[in-house]
């Protein structure tokens, strides 16, 4: 009584291809589809753009390390 057997699901199932239609529910699926895709894009896009900018900025040149440490060396 608690649990719906295999045979309940493919009575559903057939139930709902009759009155949708396979065409609909295809179309559907496809719909789902690719509002996942678009959704996972997304996220990338997200954890993408929440980088800290240090780690996306190029390194300082040489010569500007060099100044700060000499300013750090004469401050001390």
């Amino acid at each position: 009584m608690g649990g719906f057997s295999i045979w309940h699901w493919l009575i559903v199932l057939v139930i709902v291809a009759l009155v949708f239609g396979t065409k609909k529910l295809r179309n559907i699926g496809e719909d789902m589809g690719s509002a996942i895709k678009g959704f996972r894009k997304g996220m990338q896009e997200g954890e993408e753009a929440s980088k800290p900018a240090e780690l996306k900025a190029d390194p300082p040149s040489a010569s500007a390390q060099a100044s700060t440490n000499a300013k750090d060396r004469a401050e001390g």
